[in-house]
């Protein structure tokens, strides 16, 4: 009888929508409800039927390699209906009823209904699916009743966070594709084209079979290919799909893609299965080992630390006394460092004995295990027991030290009082014995003495200070001998260095104070010799460079006194000179005896004379300056005195010549004046009287030429002055041009006098003549102009006369002439 038919599972139809149930996730029921108004067309999309036939085909094949088979046509090969029991007895791990090995249809049939009956005791509702429509190779049906199965087996036992089947399956996608760039899982279509899905769960699991990071999302063939090939190389899932096909469509089938996914579930999450089983067996034999590894670390725990005790109580026990703090200090350095370092860490092992051992027993009754029992003189106790007597020890030798400790800090306290006290003791006196020993005043002066002799009272006063610090020495060394110090030898030599050395101090320091006495002394007698010198010295130098300025000052005299008065006192002068070469001397020989005072002494002058800056050399250089300027001087004068006399000779003959000149000059003087007052007698013969004058003093000049030529001499002997007359040649020359120039003009006057009145006699006689002619009734003309040549030849002789009278003063013919006109 043929059953009736099935219909077709909603889920070959594409999704329309389908509600879901709380929480955003369908019931798993939803993919087997049956639904009527499925679009029958969308079935017949030739790339959906590709994808799915070519999906399913792997599926199946996947799980009837198993059973050592396989299928090529699915819509053929599961016709009989045996393959199609044996893929569901694959599947489901169970066994159906025995098939028919008939070829007749009937037998397919058969076959067939038990494997969908198998499938409906599944509690999957077949809707629209029949045995005829399988036998009959029907496409469609095949392929909705290979996914009813994918459902049922592969989908619907997925649960991912209380969703499951397709909507477990999509958020388990989701959570392990999240941490991947480009990666966005929203379905089971588009979401998957790029083929990063596929990569990115594969590299989740498997991260060393690709490197995800290489991958692009623009070149979706590689990605997919790429996966494919991965999986199906490594994880042993087969190729269920074609890149291209899943490229070229522009949204893949969701049940091809989801079919595959699936796989990569299975395939991941059964290794998981079987990673959590082997954990679980390792985790048995790990309890096992781990109970065995504390067995063994308590019992090696518990023998190093009986050991260390056992090695530790000697150390603690040993009361050896040092002789040093510092080795005190570091026994008690050490014992911090077992406190602080090597106990604690044993102390740790002593709990964690104890802890393990309480653990494993623990371990051991909850395993039904006997309990473990430790080696003879192991046992917890017998560790306390030792522990016990390790602090006990511990407590002596901590006792022990602080006593040792005490004694010693007494020793060291002394020691170190005594080592301070020294050292500043020491510090104070070095380069004091060098200080000491410094001949630093042989070369001081006299001030620099005194301050010498000062800070040396000072350091004998800080000297004395220090008395009692170098006896506190002594006493604390002595003291160290007594307590029978260990370092005493070391003690008692630097004690003995120091008291030599102070002895030494006080010896220098005398010493010093003598050589500084002593040199202050000498210096002192040099320094008053110095004053004394300089008091005598200045004075000598100012008198020989007054002497010096005196001798060589040049001496102008103008007449034979005062030459002879510098003569008497150029021997005046000279007669000082033994007395001041004695002071020459006297001052040479304080000199000389402070030279015999340094040669004697041995005594380094740091300098000259402080009180002067005039040395002996300087003095007697000075002193034959002078001696050789004196002979100087003296021929000096002498050829002065000798021209003064030649100067006076020529004075006394001067005078007697111009006693003579002056007054004849002067009586002519007052003669001429005297005419030209009283003016007696004729113009004529005043004329001719001073004609006479001037022929006198004419005859008189040589007498003046002889005056002006010794005055000539006088003036190149540069006399200035005579005593012997009142009359100087200049006075003489004045008074004779003087006179020259009353007596010139006064013949020039009367000259001229007498011309005039020729002239007018000459007027009066024409103005007759013209009279004379004009009553006779002459040619005027001829007549006046004969007149006025004659008279013209008249006045012009009469002055060529009066012009050619020549002297100083006297006019010139055209000064007459331009007075005339």
């Amino acid at each position: 009888r043929r059953p009736a038919r099935a219909a077709l599972p909603p889920s070959l139809a594409p999704p329309r929508g389908r509600p879901t149930g709380r929480g955003g996730a369908s019931s798993t029921n939803d993919y087997m409800q049956p639904e009527e108004d499925w679009d029958r067309d969308l079935l017949l999309d030739p790339a959906w039927e590709k994808q799915q036939r070519k999906t399913f085909t792997a599926w199946c094949n996947s799980h009837l390699r198993k059973a050592g088979t396989q299928i090529e046509n699915i819509e053929e090969d599961f016709r009989d209906g045996l393959k199609l029991m044996l893929l569901l007895e694959v599947i489901s791990g169970e066994r159906l009823a025995k098939p028919e090995r008939g070829k007749m249809r009937v037998h397919k049939i058969s076959n067939v209904n038990k494997a969908l009956d198998y499938i409906a005791s599944k509690g999957v509702k077949l809707v629209s699916i029949g045995a005829e429509e399988i036998v009959d190779g029907n496409v469609k049906m095949t392929l909705g009743m290979i996914w009813t199965i994918i459902l049922r087996f592969a989908i619907q036992d997925i649960s991912v966070e209380e969703t499951s089947a397709k909507e477990g399956l999509l958020l388990w996608c989701q959570r392990k594709t999240a941490p991947y760039k480009n990666v966005n899982i929203q379905n089971f279509h588009i979401s998957w084209k790029d083929g990063l899905g596929f990569c990115a769960l594969i590299h989740r699991h498997r991260p060393e079979l690709i490197d995800y990071g290489k991958l692009r999302k623009d070149d979706p063939l590689t990605n997919l290919n790429t996966a494919f090939d991965v999986a199906e190389k490594y994880l042993d899932i087969p190729k269920m799909l074609d890149a291209e096909d899943i490229v070229g469509t522009a949204r893949p089938d969701e049940k091809a893609i989801m079919t595959y996914v699936s796989s990569f579930y299975h395939a991941f999450s059964g290794a998981q299965k079987a990673e959590t089983a082997a954990n679980r067996i390792c985790k048995v034999l790990a309890v096992n080992q781990e109970n065995e590894q504390l067995m063994e670390d308590y019992e090696k725990l518990a023998s190093d630390l009986l050991e260390w005790i056992r090695r530790t109580i000697p150390w603690l026990e040993n009361r050896a006394p040092e002789n040093t703090m510092q080795a005190m200090q570091q026994k008690l350095e050490d014992f911090r460092d077992y406190r602080r370092l090597h106990k604690p860490p044993k102390v740790q092992e002593k709990c964690q004995l104890e802890i393990n051992f309480n653990t494993l027993q623990t371990k051991l009754r909850l395993s039904n295990r006997p309990a473990f029992m430790p080696s003879e003189g192991k046992m917890v106790s017998d560790i306390n027991n030792a522990w016990g007597g390790l602090e006990q020890a511990e407590k002596g030798y901590e006792e022990w030290l602080l006593n040792e400790i005490r004694r010693l800090e007494r020793l060291d306290h002394l020691a170190e009082k005594f080592r301070q006290k020294a050292s500043i003791h020491e510090s104070w006196t070095d380069g004091k014995e060098a200080m000491l020993q410094q001949k630093d005043y042989e070369t001081a002066t006299l001030s620099e003495i005194k301050a010498l002799l000062k800070k040396h009272e000072a350091f004998e006063s800080d000297l004395a200070a220090h008395q009692d610090r170098v006896e506190q020495i002594a006493a604390i060394a002595q003291e160290l001998n007594e307590l029978d110090y260990y370092d005493s030898p070391s003690v008692n030599a630097r004690c003995q260095k120091i008291c030599d050395q102070w002895d030494n101090l006080g010896a220098l320091t005398q010493k010093r104070r003598e050589a500084l006495e002593r040199t202050e002394k000498l210096l002192e007698t040099i320094d008053q010799l110095y004053l004394e010198y300089a008091k005598r010295a200045a004075p000598f130098n100012n008198w020989m460079e007054g002497a010096m300025e005196d001798l060589q000052d040049t001496f102008i005299v103008h007449t034979i006194e005062e030459i002879q008065g510098l003569t008497t006192a150029h021997e005046q002068f000279k007669a000082t000179l033994p007395d001041a070469d004695k002071e020459r001397q006297a001052i040479l020989g304080i000199h000389n005896e402070v030279s015999k005072i340094v040669q004697t002494y041995h005594v380094n002058m740091a300098g000259t004379n402080p009180y002067t800056t005039i040395t002996p050399q300087e003095i007697n250089g000075k002193w034959e300056h002078v001696r050789q300027l004196v002979p100087r001087r003296d021929q000096a004068l002498m050829e002065e005195h000798a021209r003064q006399q030649q100067n006076e000779r020529l004075r006394k003959q001067f005078g007697a010549q111009a006693n003579v000149i002056g007054p004849w000059i002067q009586t002519k003087m007052e003669e001429i004046g005297r005419i030209s007052i009283e003016m007696h007698g004729t113009l004529e013969d005043q004329l001719n009287h001073l004609r006479q004058y001037e022929k006198s003093i004419v005859n008189y000049k040589p007498k003046i030429d002889q005056l002006e030529g010794d005055h000539q001499q006088i003036q190149e002997a540069l006399i200035f002055d005579n005593k012997h007359t009142n009359y100087t040649m200049e006075v003489n020359i004045l008074q004779c041009l003087f006179l020259q120039c009353i007596l010139f003009p006064l013949i020039n006057f009367f000259s001229f006098l007498f011309a005039a009145c020729a002239f007018s006699v000459i007027q009066y006689a024409h103005s007759l003549s013209v009279s004379r002619s004009v009553i006779l009734g002459m040619d005027g003309k001829s007549t006046e102009n004969n007149n006025t040549a004659h008279i013209s030849l008249i006045f012009f002789q009469t002055l060529l006369r009066f012009g050619g009278n020549k002297g100083p003063g006297s006019p010139n013919s055209p000064s007459i002439l331009l007075y005339l006109s």
